[in-house]
């Protein structure tokens, strides 16, 4: 009996929904007729007011060795943790809709604490451009409700978070 009630204790936590905690990104990826297409490289990750990374949230790559041409991400994490890099990176998608969701937590998985971040992305392709997204927010518990406009690299960016 005790084995059965601490395996339904234990499922019950992983059927939860979503909470209110979580930063969603709607990531846009543009379709682009120009010229020859390769998919971008991008990287998304949260920096705090110094603009110290925080954490990674999804780097999208194929060859290792052009990761640095994504040069913000490159100097502020691609070269200095490949292990972490290696942990969150996923293939090269082609133009669409993505959502990614953050967590509040740092790369170690601890909570951040409340106060102003901002999410930033990059992208950049293969005879194709480079764009760098920066868009600040607060982690404080209250909404959040930011859209960012489309570039050339980049689609629109929204950031949405819900009030507890």
């Amino acid at each position: 009996m005790r084995k059965v009630s601490l395996a339904l204790v234990l499922l019950s936590g992983l059927v939860l929904p979503a909470t209110a905690s979580e930063l969603e990104i709607a990531l846009q990826l543009p379709k682009i007729s120009e010229g020859q297409y390769h998919r971008p490289y991008v990287a998304v990750w949260v920096e705090d007011s110094s603009e110290k990374s925080v954490r990674l949230i999804e780097i999208w790559r194929e060859k290792p060795d052009w990761i640095k041409d994504l040069r913000r991400f490159w100097r502020k994490t691609g070269r200095a943790d490949q292990p972490l890099v290696d942990a969150r990176t996923g293939a090269t998608k082609g133009p669409g809709q993505y959502q990614l969701r953050w967590d509040g937590k740092d790369d170690q998985g601890v909570a951040v604490p409340n106060g102003e971040y901002q999410l930033v992305i990059e992208a950049a392709r293969e005879h194709g451009g480079r764009q760098l997204v920066k868009q600040k927010f607060n982690w404080d518990g209250t909404a959040v409700a930011v859209s960012v406009a489309a570039g050339n690299e980049i689609g629109q960016v929204q950031l949405s978070r819900k009030a507890p």
